[in-house]
């Protein structure tokens, strides 16, 4: 099958994100700035300046799929984000995308801060979710109105090159978040397209090498980027609400419903999304090993109706989407939590199941292992070996031993709160994206001898932004 790059990107572009955000910069050297990206990146939770240690910032997050109504432990990450943003005096404006919502009942506002929402597509194979290429330029009348020190962009995606475009034309410091491994998804779901995990690898480097400064969420996924020649990466730290999520909401009327009134069995839970790169049906063998286990997944997803029909005859009870105290229970009430997935840039429902103290056999690869001790919190498994992941899983069987392994869990998660995390991010990592900005050709905007070429283009955005009415006929923002 032949398909055009253009073709391949829509493709892949899509497919990996229906499976998942005018001023001169203000780098003011600041003691937080100095703390090494060691001690950033470490697996401390202790290391963390205090959140206001640098003085508020104007930041624009430009963000897909919207996380005010996508239910996700991505969506999770920006809402604390937001909160404890707010809780440091920061100034924040969020463009997102939301197709699927009626437009009255979007949300305008979340903490405090204003949410545009522009026009976007959904993808037929997913359409939970939409996306957008910011076709309308809301973006821009945002950055001009707004004028903030830098931008905050998702990826992967398609608002992340409307977002490069405005960082570029306006000369305002790019921070990109990188929520889904693109890679991954090609080999997965575009795996019939000769090249493809080259050619995401490809994208990545193009997109992420016009941003000052990359974020990704485990320390393996950084050296993953870096080993491919992506430059600037540092590591997003992990965060997780250890009061939504705590063994107190274990239910016995939960447990009831998730072992279909066997509450007495081995318990197994897998949360997230249902879809074939979590590699789901690998558990079916591990049912087969362990008569006296059962399990339930928690969620919805593309591949839902196939695991039904292949987990048919198996025990194993499927329990849709859930929120809320009813989500808590699910995680608290079991004995296990299987996470077969080897695509995992973090996995943040591992450490949803380790703060409610069920103990975890994850794959050991991806993200997961920044977040497990083998042997000690959980435990880590190569993705292949089944008779490992069953060896693991039966040792939990022993009630004594999951016990004593859930409390360690749970003491581990407790280690890593949203405001720190959010404190390195808005203290240490965005002062650095701003000092990477300020060190750049142009700031950022290409090599040099391209400043006639920016100009001429500048003049073009004028124009058009002009016929649109988003500008008069002189644009401060974009004369810089």
């Amino acid at each position: 099958m032949k398909l055009s790059v253009s073709s391949a990107f829509v493709l892949l572009m899509t497919t990996a994100h229906a499976f998942q955000a005018i001023s001169p910069c203000r780098a003011n050297g600041s003691t937080a700035l100095q703390m090494s990206s060691a001690a950033i990146n470490s697996n401390s939770g202790d290391d963390a300046p205090a959140l206001k240690s640098a003085p508020p910032r104007r930041v624009c997050l430009m963000v897909e799929p919207t996380p005010f109504t996508h239910v996700s432990g991505y969506a999770n990450r920006f809402k604390e984000m937001l909160k404890f943003m707010q809780k440091a005096g920061d100034n924040v404006e969020i463009m997102t995308v939301d197709s699927k919502t009626p437009k009255e009942k979007l949300p305008d506002e979340a903490f405090g801060y204003k949410i545009t929402h522009t026009k976007g597509f959904t993808f037929p194979l997913y359409n939970h979710i939409s996306l957008t290429f910011d076709f309308e330029m809301k973006g821009a009348r945002v950055l001009e109105k707004f004028k903030p020190d830098l931008i905050h962009v998702t990826s992967p995606g398609f608002i992340l090159f409307a977002a490069i475009f405005y960082a570029r034309v306006n000369k305002i410091p790019l921070v990109m978040s990188y929520h889904t491994h693109l890679p991954s998804y090609a080999v997965n779901y575009l795996g019939f397209i000769p090249g493809i995990e080259k050619f995401a690898w490809d994208l990545l480097r193009w997109a992420h090498s016009r941003a000052d400064l990359t974020l990704v969420t485990s320390p393996q996924m950084q050296e993953q980027l870096t080993t491919e020649g992506i430059p600037r990466v540092d590591v997003w730290r992990k965060g997780i609400d250890t009061e939504r999520f705590d063994p107190k909401f274990k239910s016995a009327e939960m447990r009831e419903i998730m072992t279909e009134g066997n509450p007495d069995d081995f318990l197994m839970v897998y949360v997230g999304r249902l879809g074939a790169e979590k590699r789901l049906k690998d558990i079916k063998a591990m049912l087969a090993k362990m008569p006296n286990a059962r399990l339930a997944l928690v969620g919805k997803g593309p591949q839902m109706k196939e695991l039904q029909e292949y987990f048919k005859d198996t025990k194993t009870k499927f329990m849709g989407q859930l929120n809320g105290d009813e989500l808590s229970q699910a995680f608290a009430s079991a004995d296990a939590f299987v996470m077969p997935s080897d695509s995992e840039t973090l996995g943040f429902v591992v450490l949803e199941s380790m703060a409610s103290g069920v103990p975890v056999v994850g794959a050991n690869a991806g993200g997961i292992p920044s977040l497990i001790k083998d042997g000690e919190d959980g435990f880590l498994v190569d993705p292949d070996d089944l008779d490992g992941y069953v060896d693991r899983l039966k040792q939990l069987q022993n009630a004594k031993f999951r016990e004593q392994m859930g409390i360690r869990a749970r003491a581990e998660a407790e280690r890593w709160g949203w405001e720190a995390a959010t404190s390195v991010l808005r203290n240490v990592q965005y002062e650095k994206a701003l000092a990477n900005f300020k060190s750049r050709a142009f700031g950022g905007l290409g090599r040099p001898k391209t400043k006639g070429v920016w100009r001429l283009f500048r003049m073009r955005i004028q124009k058009i932004l002009r016929r649109l009415g988003f500008a008069k006929k002189q644009t401060p923002a974009l004369e810089s």
